[in-house]
């Protein structure tokens, strides 16, 4: 009986060496898109690229989180969820100001360059997404990681067809209005996060040992 417990808590730990690893490598992965996406949309005046690189923000601090709960209980899990949720709807109100300041002075950005950067962004997702797949069933904080990346492909599409648009018509709404559209979905679910972790915070005390 010992030896089978011993055998599971073992399976259990190189799991989580596993799942370690490959959090740590998407995390870098999309730490370093957030910077490429983000510089490059405030470079060439795209609000859809500044949009999708909050997917890519957005990850990061996801797999953050993922990794730090890992072996906590659920007032960390909570309260980095707070951190997130913070963090992201102050990037989404900074590129809904952005926006609106482009319209104003009605730049156009470089649709080429948008698709070139979206590609990239697209790529990147690719493989993280391919890395996450064989952790999908792993447990509930896996399975919300991959579906998570999973979604990010939609983004990143959007973008593309925001930069084939650009060229075609040579205006400035397909990216505005997807890059607004964007923040404004991260906007609604930083909120969400926020209605729902809050109460978990607030109500579990600091030496609070339940994982859940």
């Amino acid at each position: 009986m010992d030896s089978c417990c011993d055998n599971k808590s073992n399976e259990l730990a190189q799991l989580r060496a596993k799942q370690g690893r490959v959090l740590y490598i998407v995390l870098a992965i999309n730490a370093a898109m957030f910077v490429v996406e983000f510089t490059a949309g405030w470079v060439v005046g795209s609000t859809a690229l500044l949009g999708d690189s909050l997917d890519m923000l957005g990850d990061a601090l996801v797999y953050i989180v993922s990794l730090y709960v890992l072996h906590r209980g659920l007032r960390a899990r909570a309260g980095a969820a707070l951190f997130k949720s913070g963090f992201l709807m102050l990037f989404s109100v900074l590129i809904i100001g952005e926006a609106i300041r482009k319209s104003l002075l009605g730049t156009v950005p470089e649709g080429d360059w948008m698709a070139l950067f979206g590609l990239i962004a697209l790529a990147a997702n690719l493989a993280c997404l391919g890395l996450l797949y064989r952790h999908r069933s792993d447990d509930v904080n896996m399975s919300s990681t991959w579906i998570c990346s999973r979604n990010d492909v939609i983004a990143n599409l959007s973008v593309l067809c925001a930069a084939a648009l650009v060229m075609l018509t040579g205006t400035l709404w397909p990216d505005v209005i997807v890059g607004v559209g964007l923040a404004l979905l991260y906007l609604h679910s930083s909120w969400q996060v926020t209605r729902e972790a809050w109460p978990q915070w607030h109500a579990l005390s600091p030496n609070e040992t339940q994982q859940g």
